[in-house]
This record gives C-alpha cells, structure tokens and sequence, in this order.
C-alpha cells in the first residue's frame, strides 16, 4: 500500500499535478492492508488529472484485487484514461463503476478493456447510459464477445433498447465463459426478449439471467427461466461428469502403480532367489540337493508366469471398463443431443403458440372496436328516445299545472258562494229560498263546467296514452339493438330509475298536495257539496292508473335487466371457452415437461448404471487384489518350506560330515536322526 502511495505522489508530482487529499486520505486509511485488498474510493468526485495518473499507476500495480469508483462522477475523458491504464493489469478482477453516467466514450473504453485485460471476472455497470448511443454499444458488446475471463456482468439501469438487446445477444452467442448477467430495468421489450431467447440456443454457460423491469411478457420471461435451468443442468452434469472422470482416471492410475509395485517387488523376491540359488549352487552341495532348488526354481517360475498372466487379465478388464465408460460417455452426449433437439422442437412449437395466440387476440380486439361502435349508436338511439320522453313528461307537467290551476279556481268559487250564503242569511231570512235557488243554479254550473273539464283531461289522457304506447313500440325495437353491453345499459337505466323515481316522487308529493287540499275543500264543504267526494274518487283512480303505469314500466326495466343478464352470460361462456383453450394449451405444455422428466429419469438411470458398473470395477480390483494377496501368501509359506528343506539338509550334511570324522578317526558313531 505505500509502494502504491508513492507511486501515486511521484507520477502526480512528474505529470505536474496536485495529488488529490480525498484518494491521498483513502489511501491513508487502507494502509498496512496485505496484498490481494480492495481500493474504495466510492463517492469521490475523480478529475481527470487523478483519473489519468491512477490508470497509470494501476497498469502495473500487483496490489489490488477488487476496484470500487462507484458514484465517482467520472467524465467521458477521465473513464477513458482509467480504463486505458487497467487494460495491462493483471490482479484486478473486481471492478464497480456504478452510478458515473457513462456514455459513448466510456463503453468504448470497456469494450477495449473487455479484449485486452485477461483478469477481470466480474464488472458492475449500474446505473450509466451506455445503451443511449448504438454504435458505442456494439464496440462493448464486441469486446465481451472476444472476452474470455469475465463471468458477472450487471448492466441495469443502462437505458438499453431492443437493438442494444440484440447486439448483446449477438455477443452472448460467441462469448464462452460469461455465467451471470443482470439486465433489469431497462426498456429491452418484446423483440429483445425473443433475441434473448435465440441468444439461448447456442450459449450453454449463461446460468442466471435477470431480466425484470423490460415490458416483456410473461410467457417470454418462462421460456427464459427455463432455458436457463437447462443451462445449470447442463453444467452441474458436465462438472459431475469430469469430477467422476477425474476420480476414475485417479484410481485406475493408483492401481497401475500398486501393480507396478507389487511387480517390481515380486521381480526382486526372484532375482534374491535366483542369488541365493547361484549361491546354493556354487557350494559343495549333493546333486539331489541341486534338482530340489531347480525344481523350486521352476515352480517358483510357474507361479511367476501364473502373476503375470493373471496381471494382463486384469489390465484387460481394466481396458474393458475403460470402454465401458467411454461408451457411456458417448451414450450421456448422444441423449443431450437429443434432448438438445427436443427442446428446439418445443421452442418452436413454442412460437407457434404464441403467433396463433396473437391472431386470436387480434380478432377480440377488431371484435371489441366493433362491439364499441355499435355501442356508441345505442348510445345515440337511447339519448334520442331519452329526449322524446323528456318532451313527454315536459307536457304531462304542463297538464298537471292546468289541473292545479282550474282545481284552485273551483276553490275561489266555492269559497265566494260561502261569502255570498252568508251575507244573504244576514239580511233576512226570506231571501234563503232564493239564494238556494241561486246556489243550486251555481251548483249545476259548476258541475257542468267540472265535466266538461274533465272531458278535456281524459281527451288529453288518451292522447298520452297514445303517445305512450308509440314511445312504448319505440322502446321494443330499441331494446334488441341495446342488448349487447351490460355496463353502458346499466348506467342508463340507473339513470333512468333516478328519472322515474324523481318523476314519482314529484307525482306522489304532487297527489298528495291535491289530496290534502281537496280534503280540506271536502271539510268546508261537507255540508254544501256532496260532489265533490265524487271528484276526489276520480282523482284517486287516476293516481292508481299512474301507479299501475309506473309499474308496468319497472316491469319493462326489469325485462330490459333480465336481456342483459343473459347477454353477460354469454360473455361468460365466451371467456370460459378462452379459458378452457388456455387451459389445453397449458396441458400440451405439461405433457411436454413430463416428457423432459422422462429423460432426465433416463440421464438418471444411466448414470446409476455408470455407478453399478464402477462399483463392479472395484468389486473386481478388489477380488484381484484378495488373488494376489493368496498368491503371495503361497509364495511365502513355499519360501518357508524351501528354507526348512534347506536347514534340514545342511543338518544332514553336517550329521555326515561328524560320521565321516568319527569313522576316519575310529570312534563308535551316535547318530540320531531329526524327524
């Protein structure tokens, strides 16, 4: 670290620069750190003076292993410089340059350093605009394609588009060693989606994608989980395969050299023996002693010849397994190619799912404009008939007023006839005969003048009513045409129901006035006009033959609800139908995963027969070691017996040796034999 501070303050002070006191305080902090540390210099703003000097002194630098200039706010010129200066660095493997706003110049400058630096495995990219300019871009992506080291990438928040997608794909599809990759959060959609997708087929390392945050739809982002879980499978059986490989290329080379041993050590045990019976032969020795030990001597080659014999079996069984493996090995690659094929076969399917599924959405959206349209002319239908009944009731409300007005002017009468009873009863009683009279011929005026008042209001009921049944045959042919949106009907008729509820209560209240004035009419006078209960009673059967057409028309309504119920069930049935595709389509989808577990089931099999054959490998060694060992057994109980042989006859011979002796020099002999 202080070599590195030096370093730093030489070149600064050589360049004619001021070293700058927040990297001079960071270094400071970090010093007496070992080698192999991280260099954080995140949130400090880097000039480009300091940027330049620090990509020199990183070109040879051998101390730091993980560089952070996370938001550093780097300039086009001083990232340039930088990078420059770690394109022949040879320890930083770890490099954030998150949140610096790098553009056009800068992912050049990455794309540079991608094919000239051979050490770095992960690089964060976060929160720049390396996607803004194309070109720029396409020089990044071409560095990672020729790159052989990285294996992280993180490139979210790049404001990378369809196009960029289709670079880094292009890239992906020559890259071989890039293992995780992070683009969220940029606007890569539809078409980049499906670039991924064909970037998937040929790259086999990629296994870990993020692709949230693009517009891309979700069936596009399965078909990406799922290319990347063949991916991981693909490489955790390729790992287990070398590691199991590795582990068999261990033992059978432990077993040449235990053989080669136990070779070497059965060689030298025969040369000892071939001495010892050079040196048996050498001595003075019986000739029956001498065929013995070349009887031995054969045997012994016999049982030699027997180890090597029994040696280059099982060397053979050894090839045999050898081949055996290889023609497993050759088994496992022919079942990926083929689970290779399969998988195309299903991406294509795929696309062709997905295109039929965007013909069918096209026919509900041309179905639905056209469903609209002709809402629109329901909607022009239903404000015209609206209207006409806003006319309708405009002149029924004028009908009413008239009603109110001659009922109020009856009112004046009567009560002016009081007056004038009154004022007669006063001046004497002789003139009540007369004012009877008076009052009788005012009675009968009055009758006639209320019936023939009354004939004008039936004559103008009957012509509502007319009107009301035309508006009626009106209402009947529009309500085929309005049967086709619920929604829009329901509105209308709730404002409709405000309408007609509005519309009653004004006539209620209305009634109700009358009613309470006529009763008090009918209370004065009781005792002079007995008719007018008669004209109270029509007035009440006129209100019930209102009530009785207000409810015809909440039954119409209610008809008019049960119609569009009936065309919210077809809807129903309509949905229910593109549920049940979906749902097929779904089915042929789980066939197909099943399919794949199938063979993942027979991937499984073979490498359980891989194991039993491995396991009847070493079963086999085993059984040719437990032979030998038995051999060696042999061997040395022979060499036992051979050497008793030998102790025996060297106590014979000096046994005749003493009875010789004894003979020559005359003395009786003892002998007593060894059993």
């Amino acid at each position: 670290m202080e070599d590195f501070r030096r370093t730093y303050l030489r070149l600064c002070k050589e360049g004619g620069v001021e070293p700058q006191e927040s990297v001079l305080a960071q270094l400071q902090e970090t010093r007496g750190v070992a080698a192999g540390s991280r260099l954080d210099l995140r949130g400090h703003s880097l000039s480009v003076d300091t940027c330049a000097v620090l990509g020199k002194v990183l070109h040879k630098d051998t101390l730091f292993t993980e560089l952070a200039l996370s938001d550093c706010m780097l300039t086009e010129e001083g990232a340039k410089l930088l990078l420059n200066g770690l394109c022949g660095n040879t320890t930083v493997k770890v490099l954030d340059l998150k949140g610096n706003n790098l553009r056009s110049t800068g992912a050049e400058a990455l794309g540079k350093l991608l094919v000239r630096n051979k050490t770095l495995c992960r690089l964060v990219l976060e929160w720049n605009a390396l996607g803004m300019w194309e070109e720029a871009f396409s020089v990044f992506c071409e560095g990672l394609a020729t790159n052989a080291c990285l294996t992280q990438l993180d490139l979210r928040n790049n404001q990378i588009n369809h196009q960029g997608a289709s670079e880094l794909c292009l890239a992906l599809k020559r890259n071989s060693t890039l293992q995780e990759l992070d683009v969220r959060w940029n606007n890569i959609g539809l078409l980049g989606g499906r670039s991924f997708l064909e970037a998937l087929q040929q790259n086999r390392t990629l296994t870990h994608l993020e692709m949230a945050g693009n517009n891309i739809p979700s069936d596009t982002l399965k078909a990406l989980e799922q290319a990347m879980d063949h991916n991981s499978d693909r490489q955790s059986t390729m790992r287990e395969s070398r590691s199991r490989t590795q582990v068999l290329s261990k033992e059978i080379q432990i077993l040449k050299e235990e053989k080669g041993r136990q070779f070497l050590s059965l060689m030298e045990t025969i040369d000892k023996q071939r001495d010892v019976m050079d040196r048996s032969t050498r001595s003075a020795t019986t000739s029956i002693h001498v065929g013995q030990l070349q009887e031995a001597l054969n045997e012994r080659k016999s049982v030699v010849n027997s180890l090597t014999a029994k040696f280059q079996m099982t060397e053979a069984a050894l090839a045999m397994s050898e081949q055996k493996n290889h023609n497993l090995g050759e088994l496992l690659t022919r079942v990926k190619t083929e689970k290779d094929e399969q998988r195309e076969r299903q991406s294509r399917e795929r696309k062709k799912e997905q295109e039929d599924s965007a013909l069918r959405e096209g026919k509900l959206l041309r179905e639905m404009n056209s469903m609209s349209e002709t809402n629109v002319q329901l909607k022009n239908k239903l404000e015209k008939v609206e209207s006409r009944c806003k006319s309708q009731q405009d002149q029924i409300f004028e009908l009413k007023q008239e009603l109110t007005n001659s009922t109020a002017e009856l009112k004046l009468r009567l009560a002016q006839a009081e007056e004038r009873l009154e004022m007669e009863k006063k001046r004497s009683k002789q003139s009540l005969e007369d004012m009877g009279n008076l009052r009788q011929k005012e009675v009968d005026h009055v009758n006639r003048h209320l019936e023939e008042s009354e004939r004008a209001l039936q004559d103008r009921i009957l012509k509502l009513e007319g009107q009301r049944i035309q508006l009626e045959e009106e209402l009947s042919r529009a309500k085929a045409a309005c049967v086709t949106e619920r929604a829009q009907a329901e509105e209308e008729l709730g404002k409709v129901r405000v309408q007609v509820r509005l519309e009653e209560q004004q006539r209620v209240s209305g009634l109700e006035e009358k009613l309470r004035g006529l009763r008090q009419s009918r209370d004065e006078s009781q005792s002079h006009c007995s008719q007018q209960k008669q004209t109270i009673a029509e007035l009440q059967a006129r209100s019930g033959q209102q009530s009785i057409e207000t409810d015809g028309l909440r039954r119409r309504i209610e008809e008019l609800q049960q119609e569009l119920s009936g065309k919210d069930q077809e809807k129903v049935a309509e949905v229910s139908r593109v549920r049940v595709e979906l749902q097929e389509q779904m089915g042929h989808l789980q066939a197909e995963r099943t399919a794949q577990g199938g063979l993942k089931e027979k991937i499984a099999a073979l490498e359980r027969e891989m194991k039993v054959l491995a396991s009847n490998h070493r079963e086999a060694i085993l059984d040719k070691e437990s032979e030998i060992s038995s051999l060696f057994e042999k061997l040395r109980l022979r060499e036992a017996e051979i050497q008793r042989m030998r102790e025996d006859e060297a106590q014979r011979a000096s046994f005749l040796q003493n009875a010789i002796l004894t003979y020559v020099q005359g003395s009786p002999l003892h002998y007593s034999p060894k059993k």
